[in-house]
């Protein structure tokens, strides 16, 4: 579908900006005002035919990142944000779910003639039973139903491939499931942006590279990128026949493919991302300086995109902020994500200058705002929930374990991975008796397991769809020997090598204790005469058995030397293992405590 058809088949609504006590956030503006040619009457479109346009002309901006799947309103912690008050004090606030996001966009676009909606990768993968168990079809419904414009890939859109991410983006049946219901899989009504992304054999973008969006005079380019380390994030299955290119240099090549198609007003969606200077929402990005409230690899690459480009969109980091960065002339750029999980939407007004084509960047106001769940829930998204649950239940309903208070998965160490690598390393040694330890990587654990029943299952039961949400991904558990001097190694890649700025620290199993000291740097950090195991000190000479998932035992995650591990044994799927351990270990009358969460010791 071209840019225009599609723009004429996306315009099937009028919607608006309504601002909400709860949902307002601190306002990032590079200025108050218009440039000075500009008034307040001249900003508003005079729109109909045969009546002159102004010079000026507001556009909305939509955006979010990171929703993997979650359709309904994430468990736990997950599905908070926190809000900075005025006095200082912070306060949590319930966020997410699409049945709200779809109330709070309509609400937004109300009276916006000019109105986009971006997101910034991640849409898929890593999602729970309701989309997951579909292959996210559930997903890409629900975002045509959102009228989502455009998004860029993301790291996750790679978890089965790129043929099956031109399934979602094209439709069809699964080559191996099938179809779900009597209707065929539509797939995706936005176009997925994949411009860094190429296949090896033609070196051309997999998906399209950019898109423009267009109404009446107004042209807004947008050009999409993952992060180029998407292979060190995701199992080499997933990325087979593919190249990752630089951001920047992608970007910046595509800009002046637009400018040279007369389009001068430019929008970026980026997966990746930053890491802000607050966890709240809604905190001063530009306290003490511009841009200075965010840190981490999007800093480099806003400061090296560009001038042609606007405004950035990203995500990847699941962060929340709203900054201006300098561009590679010194102009200030808007720069924004928007959390994960539909918990936050970002609103951004670009202000249109019909005399050159492009954005009055001095103009520019974006905000975070929260998907609270005081609004009506859109039907629509109700009824498309309750289709696919309805599909889902006969599997998800089924009670797996129990837990005799919430076990969370944040934190340096947390009771959640303790849990899961002791399953590891029980279910290694099911495999093989001389199993000595699990490591388990943070990020492959994507929700906490909640004491409070989430249907009728009753509280403190762990149901299979919750167990889903926790480990979506489908990885085996593997076996595989390291000498002692590489199990060190392996604690040190935590905290030096490309994890270095954002350490990555795993979860271990009961019987590994070690001391992280953070007031060190680099693989310093990992106190080396500090790792024991079951008491005793690291042999550099021994053989160990280790269970990790098979995304660790290739080396992912930045830690190359779990990819050098050998006497290799592939067990089954993580799930079935985590199961099979609550089973084994709880019951009604005796649940499984939360681990204690001991066993790294934090210098702070």
């Amino acid at each position: 579908m071209s840019a225009t058809s599609h723009q004429q088949h996306r315009r099937r609504r009028t919607y608006a900006l309504i601002a909400t006590a709860a949902g307002l956030a601190t306002v990032g503006a590079l200025a108050a005002a218009l440039p000075a040619t500009a008034s307040a009457g001249e900003r508003s479109d005079k729109g109909g035919h045969g009546h002159q346009h102004s010079r000026y002309q507001d556009v909305q901006l939509l955006s979010f990142n990171d929703l993997h799947g979650n359709l309904e309103p994430p468990a736990g912690s997950s599905g908070r944000v926190t809000e900075l008050q005025a006095d200082g004090t912070t306060k949590t606030i319930d966020a997410g779910g699409v049945e709200y996001l779809a109330t709070h966009l309509r609400q937004a676009r109300e009276g916006e003639k000019y109105s986009i909606t971006a997101a910034g990768g991640d849409m898929v993968g890593a999602s729970p039973l309701i989309s997951g168990l579909f292959h996210d079809e559930p997903t890409i419904e629900a975002l045509n139903t959102l009228d989502l414009d455009v998004t860029s890939v993301g790291n996750h859109e790679f978890d089965e491939g790129a043929k099956e991410l031109a399934r979602l983006q094209n439709g069809g049946c699964h080559p191996k499931d099938g179809c779900y219901s009597d209707k065929k899989f539509k797939g995706a009504d936005f176009p997925y942006l994949a411009a860094n992304v190429l296949d090896e054999k033609t070196g051309k973008p997999i998906l399209k590279p950019y898109w423009v969006w267009k109404k009446r005079d107004v042209k807004v380019g947008f050009i999409g990128v993952t992060l180029e380390d998407t292979p060190g994030v995701v199992s080499a299955e997933g990325v087979k026949g593919l190249k990752f290119k630089d951001e920047v240099e992608t970007i910046n090549k595509y800009a002046k493919v637009l400018q040279r198609q007369g389009v001068k007003s430019i929008v970026a969606l980026i997966h990746e991302g930053g890491a802000p200077a607050s966890a709240s929402y809604n905190y001063d990005c530009e306290a003490p300086g511009a841009g200075d409230g965010v840190s981490g690899p999007i800093v480099d690459i806003a400061k090296n995109i560009t001038p042609q480009v606007d405004a950035l969109v990203t995500g990847h980091t699941h962060a929340a902020y709203v900054c201006s960065i300098d561009d590679p002339s010194g102009k200030p750029r808007m720069v924004t994500s928007a959390a994960s999980f539909g918990r936050l939407y970002t609103d951004t007004t670009l202000t249109y200058d019909r005399y050159t084509g492009d954005i009055a960047r001095t103009a520019v106001k974006s905000a975070n705002r929260v998907v609270t769940r005081d609004v009506p829930k859109a039907p629509d998204m109700t009824q498309l929930i309750s289709k696919w649950n309805t599909l889902a239940a006969p599997i998800g309903n089924r009670a797996i374990g129990y837990i005799s208070a919430d076990i969370p998965s944040a934190g340096t160490e947390s009771p959640l991975g303790d849990l899961i690598a002791d399953a590891q390393l029980a279910y290694g040694k099911e495999l093989d008796p001389e199993a000595d330890l699990a490591l388990m990587n943070p990020g492959g654990i994507r929700a906490p397991l909640t004491f409070a029943a989430k249907g009728a299952e009753g509280d403190g039961v762990v149901t299979y769809a919750e167990g889903f949400t926790v480990q979506p991904f489908s990885n085996t558990v593997n076996l595989q020997d390291l000498t002692g001097a590489q199990l060190i190694q392996v604690l040190k890649e935590q905290v030096s090598g490309t994890n270095a700025a954002s350490p990555k620290v795993l979860q271990i199993s009961s019987g590994l204790t070690y001391t992280l000291d953070l007031t060190k740097s680099g693989a310093d950090r990992v106190v080396s005469d500090s790792i024991k195991l079951n008491g005793e000190a690291i042999n550099p000479t021994a053989t160990y058995r280790v269970a990790t998932n098979n995304f660790l035992a290739g080396g992912g995650d930045g830690f190359p030397t779990l990819g050098q591990g050998t006497n290799d044994l592939v067990g089954t799927d993580d799930l079935t293992v985590l199961e099979k351990y609550l089973t084994a270990n709880s019951s009604a009358t005796n649940p499984i405590a939360p681990p204690a969460a001991n066993r790294i010791t934090v210098v702070q």
